[in-house]
């Protein structure tokens, strides 16, 4: 069922409305999301536990789409490292069109089906990774040529997309089916759609980062004090941590080389 292409009755006349009573319009669409997320919690956890396993034994992460999708699953990828202290290898974002799609649409390579099975293989994808395929329509030849080839290997395949009974959600062992409903402008999934899926993806690493020790209570204990304001930050965790003033945590991270882990094994040493 495509629903994502589907003109929505709510907003037929939207071009017609004054400005904040189409955004209303916009704002009451955007509460649906968050509900229909929460519709397919099981899947994502499921999803989460697979990611975990995998993980846990040498695998990576990856996700794959075009368009939206794939600059979302980028997104995803490119924040995991600086938030979680993670490699760059560890969760990766592949786009139909390479990176310039990142920032120029790149539409015609959603066609290609071997294309991503291309991309799939440069990446040196195994049967030992996850591929998570996102596409809001689920028919993206793209993607579904990527994770039929993905799973061919033995790595573990999830689907996100905003439709049910698609052909990427039959490819793939776990389906998160987000049925978000039609889009305020018709077909635009870079809306609601495109909300959901990141919502979902949030999810996925959030989650598989807790499961894998990279949080403690609901602090990032292993992020990269690249800048001033994650240094700062890298404070006050270690302050909460470990119970220290704010002069002792700075000198704390300081003799460890700004490095939070180190930091707080050095304190958590002492005070055994």
């Amino acid at each position: 069922m495509n629903v994502t292409e589907q003109s929505n009755p709510k907003t037929e006349h939207i071009d017609t409305l004054p400005t904040l009573d189409a955004l209303r319009l916009i704002n009451d669409e955007d509460r649906l999301v968050a509900e229909a997320v929460e519709k397919v919690l099981p899947s994502i956890a499921a999803a989460v536990d697979g990611i975990v396993e995998r993980l846990r034994d040498g695998g990576r992460l990856f996700y794959i789409g075009t368009g939206t999708s794939g600059r979302l699953g980028i997104l995803d990828a490119s924040e995991c490292p600086p938030t979680y202290g993670v490699s760059p290898e560890l969760v990766q974002g592949i786009i139909a069109g390479g990176y310039d799609a990142c920032w120029r649409a790149v539409e015609a390579s959603e066609d290609d089906r071997e294309a991503g099975i291309r991309d799939v293989q440069q990446r040196g994808v195994t049967g030992k990774d996850v591929l998570v395929g996102i596409a809001a329509s689920g028919r993206t030849p793209y993607t579904i040529g990527a994770v039929e080839y993905a799973r061919s290997l033995g790595a573990l395949t999830v689907a996100v997309t905003c439709n049910t009974e698609t052909a990427l959600a039959a490819s793939v062992e776990i389906p998160i089916e987000v049925v978000v409903g039609p889009e305020v402008i018709a077909g635009s999934t870079r809306m609601k759609s495109g909300t959901a899926q990141k919502m979902v993806l949030n999810m996925l690493s959030t989650m598989t980062m807790i499961r894998l020790g990279h949080v403690s209570g609901n602090r990032m204990s292993n992020m990269k004090t690249s800048n001033r304001k994650l240094r700062e930050r890298a404070v006050g965790i270690l302050q909460t941590e470990c119970g220290l003033d704010e002069t002792t945590a700075r000198a704390a991270l300081e003799a460890a080389g700004w490095d939070l882990q180190i930091a707080l094994r050095m304190q958590n040493s002492e005070s055994v």
